[in-house]
């Protein structure tokens, strides 16, 4: 069971109140994970034209130069922005004001900047505007949410966040704390918390905070002893637990195939949306007269998933969330099949199995009918990106993805590391070699943190370091031989083109890749009773993976309430100590993570669609009758989830200034 619908709504919405009231003929510039949130939860930008706005822009110095005439037509210009006012967004407020058009300036924040408060905000916008500006700075209440579906939302403005992996020799995660931290993440750790804690106060919750990892744990530790939550925990009355788990304790869930799920091959396949880290670009040219094949084509604008004002729309997008693939297609048919009715359209049924012909077909009716595209608009921009799913070439590798990552679960729990290396070796293939089923050097790594997450601590050697050796020297020649490097090449080797990638480039990236490996192999190292995510299968069963968060969720929901070994809580004051420590003489209970009618999940790094439905089916199952809402940074895919590993310097400091 899910929050209600109506709460995530008003809470999205008043997120949105100081831009919507001040929008009457203001131009508003957005940063990315604003115009996230937006997409997803705030109507779009058509509900800040619809409140009066003269234009909605991305917050950037070139954006600025193109809005300059709307700029001067306007009476203010407001700027919303996810975070603090500093680093590269600092710089973009900046290049806006420097223009010399505006005079009135709004700033609506999510936090203040550093060392400063609404005065000292409204002091840096005089300055940077020149004289005679006016300035107001507005901290928002809640944070800026992504409601992607009714259990899940994203904090867009964390996108880059991962906990950091443990190096050879470094402090065990009992001895790490906030100060600890590099500064970013610092700042990261600290932002959450005000965003949680923003988000709680308008939830009306009273929450108890536990964590599995070394970074939840800090997270869990700050939002207890945060002044303004202990305040707001006195007087809310909605008790909740928070749990957050750490994403590289089980990376093998964010990469892996396992998910039979509509959603997830969506997202895997299609191009992500300009500016977004989570939408997709739907190609729309199949509803309009123009004839191409070019998919470069960009005449026309791209659809998306998001579809927060179209009822139809929502509850499919749900269906693709939450059922199995053959159901969410079938669904596709059935919606599309009734709206078709309810517009008089020629449709002629057909039973059995869907394909993505038959519903081209069905859409194909809708083509020359503006009324009805009009009226279904959101509908058929998901019917299209099923269609163009279904048909797309990377679709049809995931079965063997999944496949071959069956058969390394078998192996890894019969061999040691170096021989299933040495099995991977001759699958590397340079561009020349590759056949259209072959794996690129992309997949390779999405196979290698597979493999090194599952395995879990590895026995280190010659054997390894000669296995090691001998992959990386396959992957170096294939990266040197790639025509056009790739987007995550790119980012891992430093290079924009074939030109820059030189051998040592591509082995000092590869050196880098095998040494995060290595580090992730040792995330569970300290863990007790989630230390393993592999069964090894036996002459009855076959190996598999047990997912690290289905692990905790089944511990949370266990009836008998055990004491939980790796799932620690975080006291938030004198009474939670005396109470932990009391138990140990006395029968006393000890918060547990299972006591109350609301459960949030926090994946701090990330999440999958598969993981969000697990929780939710599992929480059905063994706790009935228990609210679940799972938080996160990310929605992750395979590809993103090696690409916030490997070439995301994570949370480094911003000094785009």
């Amino acid at each position: 069971m899910a929050v209600p619908e109506p709460e995530l709504h008003r809470v999205c919405r008043q997120a949105w109140e100081p831009v919507l009231v001040r929008a009457r003929r203001a131009v508003i510039f957005l940063d990315a994970a604003s115009a996230e949130a937006l997409h997803w939860g705030g109507g779009g930008a058509g509900e800040l034209l619809a409140a009066g706005a003269l234009a909605v822009r991305a917050l950037s110095a070139e954006a600025a130069v193109a809005a300059t005439a709307a700029v001067r037509a306007a009476a203010r210009v407001i700027f919303v922005v996810s975070g603090a006012l500093r680093g590269g967004t600092a710089a973009a407020v900046r290049g806006v004001l420097g223009q010399g058009a505006v005079r009135h300036c709004v700033l609506v924040t999510g936090g203040e900047a550093e060392g400063g408060g609404s005065a000292e905000l409204e002091e840096t916008l005089r300055r940077w505007m020149g004289e005679g500006g006016c300035a107001e700075a507005v901290l928002r209440g809640p944070p800026l949410l992504a409601p992607v579906s009714a259990e899940l939302c994203l904090l867009p403005a964390l996108g880059a966040l991962l906990p950091p992996l443990p190096g050879p020799s470094g402090p065990g995660p009992g001895e790490v704390g906030l100060s600890a931290l590099p500064v970013e993440l610092r700042a990261a750790v600290r932002g959450l918390v005000g965003d949680l804690d923003a988000l709680f106060t308008a939830l009306g919750l009273r929450e108890e905070s536990f964590a599995v990892g070394a970074l939840s744990r800090v997270l869990a530790a700050e939002l207890a002893s945060y002044a303004p939550a202990r305040n707001r925990r006195k007087m809310a009355t909605s008790k909740a637990s928070i749990v957050f788990v750490d994403r590289t304790l089980d990376l093998a869930g964010a990469v892996g195939h396992h998910g039979d799920n509509l959603a997830e091959k969506i997202l895997s396949v299609l191009p992500k949306l300009p500016g977004h880290k989570t939408d997709v670009m739907v190609n729309m040219v199949e509803l309009t007269a123009l004839q191409t094949t070019d998919e470069t084509c960009n005449i026309i604008a791209p659809g998306c998933l998001a579809q927060p004002n179209d009822p139809a729309a929502k509850a499919l997008w749900e269906s693709f969330m939450n059922l199995k693939q053959k159901e969410a297609v079938m669904e596709v048919r059935r919606h599309l099949v009734e709206a078709a009715s309810r517009e008089n359209l020629p449709i002629k049924m057909s039973m059995g199995r869907v394909t993505p012909e038959q519903l081209s077909s069905y859409v194909q009716l809708f083509r020359n009918n503006l009324k009805a595209l009009e009226n279904h608009c959101g509908l058929l921009q998901l019917v299209l990106a099923t269609v163009q799913t279904l048909k797309h070439p990377q679709t049809s590798k995931w079965d063997n993805f999944l496949a071959f990552e069956r058969l390394l679960l078998q192996t890894i729990g019969e061999a040691e590391m170096p021989s299933v290396l040495n099995q991977l070796l001759p699958m590397i293939k340079s561009y020349n070699e590759r056949t259209k089923d072959d794996y690129t050097c992309e997949d390779f790594l999405v196979l290698l943190v597979y493999m090194y997450s599952v395995v879990g601590e590895i026995k280190s050697g010659k054997e390894l370091d000669t296995a090691e050796e001998e992959v990386k020297k396959a992957l170096v020649k294939a990266i040197c031989h790639e025509p056009e490097p790739s987007p995550l090449i790119q980012k891992l080797t430093g290079c924009d083109s074939l030109l820059n990638v030189t051998s040592q480039k591509a082995t000092d990236a590869v050196d880098d890749v095998f040494q995060s490996l290595r580090d992730l192999s040792r995330a569970r190292a300290h863990m007790k009773q989630f230390n393993s995510i592999h069964n090894k299968g036996s002459n009855t069963h076959q190996a598999s993976y047990k997912p690290l968060l289905k692990q905790v969720v089944e511990e949370i929901c266990n009836p008998d309430r055990p004491d939980p070994i790796d799932i620690e809580h975080m006291s938030s004051g004198l009474t939670d100590l005396l109470k932990t420590g009391f138990s140990m003489f006395m029968k006393v209970n000890r918060p547990h993570p299972g006591d109350h009618p609301l459960l949030i999940i926090f994946m701090v790094g990330g999440v999958t669609v598969s993981e969000v439905k697990m929780v939710k089916d599992l929480v059905a199952t063994r706790k009935p009758g228990t609210q679940v809402m799972v938080l996160s940074s990310a929605l992750l895919t395979p590809q993103s989830a090696v690409e916030l590993l490997f070439a995301t310097d994570c949370l480094q400091p911003d000094t785009n200034i």
